[in-house]
């Protein structure tokens, strides 16, 4: 560890005894993390669980709200005012309008604050005025979430397991040949550095709509105002036998060094640090349809990051010091709506397997960790229907083009150990099963006063998160 990241440690710990004294004395507030990888809903489930928290009709999971101790919840301005406000009205627009659409993805960090208004239970409950609890919703993009796991990496090491990783992706095709005559001794040519660039983003590009989990580093894929800068103008080379100083190879190396110490280290430090529950929002479906390749990597990369969590109890006085810890995490499998419920329960059983290694290093620490399978909005119903003389369990919605459909998607396995086996062996396909996915468009809503939008185990996903702070 270098002086500069001791005095950055040492400056944030004196601004969190800061934050951290203060609480005991101001109104309770818990921080809850989404994020996920792309296409997984992050910004559906935001928009669904604030509805849905705020008109709480389709929330009988929620304790609190059973037992008729929230007597109000509603928006505020958030408390940080660096960092954009989750537009939560244009989006719930966007899916309970005449025409509903899904909304756009997530790009960078935003925060949203919603207040509870809450009756104390117990037999005190009703000498007690009522109390207010905060809670501030942060999302960000899980292609930044991944980066994370580059900060115990350097340059070399990085290099050599992405070009081992990728190297029979035919996705990488175009980059790899942009690397056949790359000298890394070579002094540094700019216009080949970000011609590299532009291959290797082109790359994780693809790679992301093939399935892959691993596309790092998240920011050649989410730019912003970064573009075109030189933290974003380096890629992995092969190392040379030698390095001298104004290489490719030096060059790179500095870049990426830069990369971890100016982008990924004050996200960290800024944002992911004040967390203290963590939704894991997982495309298990979508990567399963991807083939087993995709699977493989979805399971390395969730467990590879999870040290960044820093998963485990905080105790009163470490609290008070503004020390903070992520306490709970759920694991959410998503979509669950593309299957009927009879096969709800093997994907809540493959979802747990897929982060089980993740799963274990949590609990070893001391957080309290789940795995369920969710649908934040509901855009389909159940049908059966007879083919071929079977009787099929399927899923009807509209599509992305408008028209009605019904969808079988296939069988998942009953149990996810041949499924995660056939992953961990490398197959290109699976040998006896085809996995099919459906776009589906949100369906058109008539919600009744006091509803949010319809949605499967929302509540009870809300009440593993913050049901016991309720």
């Amino acid at each position: 560890m270098g002086i500069t990241d001791i005095a950055d440690d040492l400056l944030r710990g004196l601004g969190g005894i800061g934050s951290g004294m203060a609480a005991p004395f101001s109104d309770p507030v818990i921080r809850l993390g989404v994020t996920g990888l792309s296409r997984a809903g992050k910004t559906v489930f935001i928009t669904s669980l604030v509805a849905n928290l705020m008109d709480r009709g389709r929330m009988p999971g929620l304790r609190a709200e059973a037992e008729g101790r929230v007597l109000s919840a509603f928006l505020q301005p958030q408390p940080d005012d660096t960092v954009p406000r989750f537009d939560y009205e244009a989006h719930l627009a966007a899916l309970t309008g005449s025409e509903p659409r899904w909304p756009e993805s997530t790009r960078a960090v935003s925060e949203l604050r919603l207040s509870f208004r809450l009756r104390e239970g117990g037999m005190f409950g009703t000498f007690r005025g009522p109390r207010t609890l905060h809670l501030d919703i942060v999302d960000y993009p899980g292609e930044w979430l991944l980066d994370l796991a580059l900060m115990d990496r350097d340059y070399a090491d990085w290099t050599a397991e992405v070009l081992e990783r990728i190297g029979t992706r035919a996705e990488a095709a175009g980059f790899l040949a942009a690397l056949t005559d790359v000298d890394g001794a070579a002094p540094l040519d700019e216009p080949q550095a970000k011609a590299l660039a532009d291959h290797f983003a082109a790359y994780l590009t693809a790679a992301r709509a093939a399935g892959y989990s691993d596309c790092t580093p998240g920011r050649f894929l989410l730019p912003g105002e970064l573009a075109g800068s030189p933290v974003l103008t380096f890629a992995p080379i092969p190392k040379p036998g030698t390095t001298p100083r104004g290489s490719l190879w030096r060059e790179m190396e500095r870049r990426f060094e830069a990369y971890k110490a100016k982008v990924v280290k004050p996200f960290f430090r800024d944002h992911f640090a004040k967390i203290d529950r963590q939704v894991v929002l997982v495309d298990a479906l979508g990567a399963i349809h991807a083939g087993p390749r995709a699977v493989e990597d979805m399971r390395r990369a969730m467990a590879a990051i999870l040290d960044a969590f820093r998963p485990g109890r905080v105790g009163w006085l470490t609290g008070l010091l503004g020390m903070r810890r992520v306490e709970r995490i759920l694991f959410a499998a998503t979509k669950a709506d593309h299957l009927h419920h009879s096969q709800h329960t093997r994907l809540t059983q493959i979802i747990a397997a897929l982060m089980r290694e993740a799963k274990d290093r949590a609990d070893f620490a001391g957080a309290e960790t789940a795995a369920m399978s969710i649908a934040a909005l509901r855009a389909t119903v159940e049908e059966t229907v007879r083919h071929n003389g079977d009787t099929l369990d399927c899923v009807r919605g509209r599509l992305i083009t408008g028209k009605e459909a019904a969808f079988y998607p296939g069988e998942l396995p009953d149990t996810p150990g041949p499924l995660l086996a056939t992953a961990r062996e490398g197959a290109e396909r699976w040998l006896d099963a085809d996995y099919e996915i459906m776009s589906f468009a949100p369906a058109r809503l008539s919600l009744k006063p006091g509803e949010g939008p319809p949605h499967i185990r929302l509540d009870r996903a809300a009440e593993f998160l913050i049901g016991d702070r309720l």
